[in-house]
């Protein structure tokens, strides 16, 4: 039986949210520049995003660009931003065989030009596919993220178009960049690192962690699958304990 064989689809997690670390590490490693560490991850990428939609998992959000990677060497940015356009370009037409819907959240107009037309652009030509949605965080920030709800929030509170008596979860939730996306079920890190580095930090509230020392230029779709068993093995009691959860809802 294959690790595939193994996962219960009847419990997959809806979103699946990964930080693809140790890009530069794994290229240093190799004797490599890091530019060359980002582009071998590009793979990784295809091979998971593929894996989810066949598996049947609704939503992959990957980590690609924090706003803080601004504050690496300018050659490196440069170069990232010039892979990110060259990995679009090519591969809208992938995602228009496997039915995935691009989503990008972020800053997205601190992107150079040129990157963020060729991002709009994919998502506009899939934006009608239904079978993954594939969301790219780009110059984003958590912290940020909240910052902007909160200011827009307090805004309509100043005009008189909100009582603080109204100011709810739900409320902030619409006002994240993620509105219109279910929160993480399952959160993946790869290259050993155990922190969550600002991403998706209102989302994750109740996310499992699951934590690989492989790099993300290595991570498999065999990897995924192993990380998907973990989490199908874990339980989740949102609060409550075991016994109420074997119990189940009373009548």
């Amino acid at each position: 039986m294959t690790l595939k064989d193994k996962i219960d689809l009847d419990k997959l997690p809806n979103h699946i949210a990964i930080i693809m670390d140790g890009n530069g590490r794994w290229a240093k490693e190799k004797g490599k520049n890091r530019i060359f560490g980002h582009s071998n991850g590009v793979q990784s990428v295809r091979e998971v995003s593929e894996a989810c939609a066949e598996l049947g998992v609704k939503c992959l959000t990957l980590y690609a660009f924090s706003t803080e990677n601004w504050n690496r060497p300018k050659l490196e940015v440069t170069a990232l931003m010039e892979l990110l356009v060259q990995t679009i370009r090519k591969e809208t037409k992938t995602l228009m065989k496997n039915d995935i819907r691009l989503k990008a959240i972020g800053n997205l107009s601190s992107l150079p030009p040129r990157c963020y037309n060729e991002l709009m652009e994919s998502i506009e030509i899939t934006k009608d596919n239904k079978r993954l949605d594939l969301v790219l965080a780009l110059s984003y920030s958590g912290r940020d993220e909240l910052l902007q709800a909160c200011k827009k929030i307090a805004t309509e509170v100043q005009n008189g178009q909100l009582k603080t008596e109204e100011i709810t979860e739900d409320l902030i939730q619409k006002n994240l960049y993620t509105h219109d996306i279910p929160d993480p079920e399952l959160l993946i890190r790869t290259s050993g690192e155990h922190r969550v580095s600002n991403f998706l930090l209102w989302q994750i509230a109740y996310a499992e962690f699951y934590f690989t020392e492989k790099y993300w230029p290595e991570f498999r779709k065999e990897d995924l699958y192993e990380s998907i068993i973990n989490f199908q093995n874990r339980e989740r009691r949102f609060g409550k304990t075991s016994e109420q959860l074997s119990v189940g809802p009373s009548k």
